[in-house]
């Protein structure tokens, strides 16, 4: 959903994030003018990346993107990161991965290992934004959750009903979703428009809504920990 202020309303569609507009894999990685420091992450995370870089004023780092859609082809994920990593070999002094596992079942960390660079803690988005404790309890709380970020919130009927197919099949979404019990939506920002694009999705979904504010978790000190350690 868009950000705060908008006239527009939950499930009008989303506006085109900072993320979006980020480089492809099909892109040149060039490194933008006085950085030294490659952030190669997740679409779904951009908004926040480049925020957390100019709130710390570490210009330093250069953050490009893969495609937020990725969430569902978590295939591709492992074999693109080895690709832009090996590109920036002789551009950037240092290089880190703002991904979790996120569905590559241990793929991804084979290219890390093998590259020699770091990545974010977890197995999802979800578990470094809450923290990972903090997320395990969570979950152990209600093990049927349906999970949503700031991002997953303001692109809820792109990535999610239209994803799934639901916007031209809804009578799927008990096959989807008949099994789980609650939706949990974990806010970077305390934004009316996105609280109330989660009531939507969750509303969407038939489901009750637990608000949980996260802000960045630890996507944020792991930024600001590599910041420091390549300034």
């Amino acid at each position: 959903m868009p950000p705060s202020g908008s006239r527009r309303r939950p499930g009008d569609g989303p506006r085109r994030s900072i993320a979006e507009r980020a480089p492809t894999p099909s892109r040149p990685l060039e490194p933008r003018p006085g950085t030294t420091t490659l952030v190669l992450g997740c679409g779904a995370l951009g908004r926040e990346l480049v925020e957390l870089v100019e709130r710390n004023g570490m210009t330093h780092m250069d953050v490009r993107c893969l495609p937020a859609v990725w969430h569902n082809r978590p295939e591709l994920i492992a074999p693109a990161i080895d690709e832009k990593l090996t590109e920036a070999v002789g551009k950037y002094e240092q290089m880190f991965v703002a991904y979790a596992d996120c569905g590559t079942g241990g793929a991804l960390d084979e290219v890390l290992t093998r590259h020699g660079v770091e990545r974010l803690p977890g197995a999802h988005c979800y578990a470094f934004y809450a923290g990972l404790e903090t997320f395990g309890q969570i979950a152990d709380e209600e093990p049927a959750s349906f999970y949503l970020t700031d991002f997953l919130a303001r692109s809820f009927e792109s990535l999610v009903i239209a994803g799934l197919g639901l916007d031209k099949h809804p009578e799927l979404l008990p096959v989807y979703f008949g099994s789980y019990a609650r939706v949990v939506y974990l806010s970077q920002h305390d934004d009316p428009v996105l609280i109330a694009a989660a009531e939507h999705a969750a509303e969407r979904l038939g489901l009750p809504l637990v608000h949980r504010r996260t802000g960045y978790g630890e996507l944020g000190s792991s930024m600001v920990r590599w910041g420091a350690a390549s300034a």
